[in-house]
């Protein structure tokens, strides 16, 4: 039977922790309350168990279905339409979880759900499941929850999720011809290496000649391959690995972050969707209320980039110290000239939240139009690189057919 650990308080008021057994989170409630303990919160225990329940959560681990920003913004526009009719929230989250299409979505709002019923607010509710929803999601939750307007928060939730959406759809269908491009000469070259350069290196070794310096490159890469394949293979594995590894570590996650936003053509769109990203979700939070060192304190965990997140921790700092948005800004060295003057011009008016979306439309232009052009700028590299391999390849393997009388006399 599952193990829960839950905390709560006694009939005196003081706290109270400790462990039970039971099929449900609602059982473990109703066994506290019975006891005089009003539960606050319960969770699975992750230490207790038998095996078979270790086994069946790895089942349910295995089988669990991914929750997409799409699946985020139905959720978020569906609470917004019944919570703004009216409709109980407690209701409106059954209705949402008897409807999803998505399984674990809808494991997720039943877990929600139960823990309203056994008392705790909404924002706690959603932030045990910070593995799904972001940051900024719970933090525009809890504003929405203190200040009384929940719908207008989801409403706000839904547009700046579908936008985000929107803007990885365009830089996943702008990469997909390179990538498919670059797996397709990656393909060749293996086949041609494995297969088709050691036919014609039997051929060549009954010239008994001196072959080209790009013949013995082709046969000398092709022998390494055929032989070392499977170290080869492993290497790459292990590689993979300590590469996952490492930036999962803080420290790897900021340096990979910091490169991927200088890589040559498409670090710039990185960098602009990023800012452009930062610029909208500060915008909402000030606009529903925030103060503006808590707004950026949230944002800076929602840019999904470590090495742009600690510069706006830097903004943040200097606010502390009273400095302005546009001077703290410009010390991040992120922002160009332009933008700068249009938050310096948001401050001087008193409407900086309108400004920032100024700033995210013109950054998500930005990468509109730099995506619509990341093609033709990939295009030319790509077929110098194409070029350059089949110029080896043909030097390689048709240069000694070119002087097959020569190598056939021995030089």
């Amino acid at each position: 039977m599952p193990v829960f650990d839950y905390t709560g308080r006694n009939r005196r008021g003081e706290a109270v922790r400790g462990r039970l057994e039971g099929a449900s989170p609602n059982i473990v409630a109703d066994q506290l309350f019975s006891n005089g303990v009003t539960p606050i919160d319960i969770v699975a225990a992750r230490d207790g168990g038998d095996i078979l329940a270790g086994l069946r959560a790895l089942r349910l681990k295995l089988n669990e279905t991914k929750i997409a920003l799409t699946d985020q913004i139905f959720f978020c526009r569906q609470m917004y339409t019944l919570l703004k009719a009216g409709v109980p929230i407690l209701q409106a989250l059954r209705g949402l979880r008897d409807t999803s299409q998505n399984p674990t979505l809808a494991n997720v709002i039943g877990s929600i759900g139960d823990s309203l019923e056994s008392g705790m607010d909404l924002t706690g509710a959603v932030n045990r499941h910070n593995d799904v929803f972001p940051p900024l999601f719970i933090s525009m939750v809890q504003i929405g929850e203190t200040t009384g307007s929940l719908p207008d928060a989801f409403l706000q939730l839904s547009a700046y999720l579908d936008r985000e959406r929107a803007t990885r759809e365009s830089i996943k269908q702008a990469l997909r011809y390179p990538t498919m491009v670059l797996v397709a000469i990656s393909v060749a070259m293996i086949i041609i290496n494995i297969f088709v350069i050691p036919a014609f290196a039997k051929i060549y070794a009954g010239f008994k000649a001196e072959l080209p310096w790009a013949t013995k490159i082709l046969i000398g890469v092709s022998n390494f391959s055929v032989a070392y394949w499977p170290f080869m293979l492993l290497g790459s594995g292990l590689l993979v690995l300590a590469v996952r590894w490492y930036t999962g570590t803080p420290q790897g996650r900021y340096r990979w972050h910091k490169l991927m936003l200088h890589l040559p053509i498409v670090g710039s769109l990185l960098m602009r969707a990023t800012l452009g990203r930062f610029a909208r979700a500060l915008a909402i939070t000030i606009k529903s209320g925030v103060p503006l060192v808590q707004g950026i304190t949230v944002v800076s965990r929602a840019v999904d980039n470590d090495f742009v997140s600690a510069r706006i921790a830097q903004m943040r700092e200097g606010i502390e110290r009273g400095e302005s948005i546009t001077r703290t800004a410009a010390g991040t060295a992120l922002f160009p000239p332009l933008v700068l003057q249009m938050i310096a011009v948001g401050e001087e008016t008193g409407a900086v939240d309108d400004l920032l979306v100024e700033v995210a439309d013109y950054y998500e232009r930005e990468v509109d139009y730099g995506l619509k052009n990341l093609s033709a700028t990939i295009e030319p590299i790509l077929i110098v690189v194409i070029g350059i391999m089949v110029l080896v390849l043909a030097l390689g393997v048709f240069l000694p057919m070119w002087d097959l009388a020569r190598a056939s006399r021995g030089g």
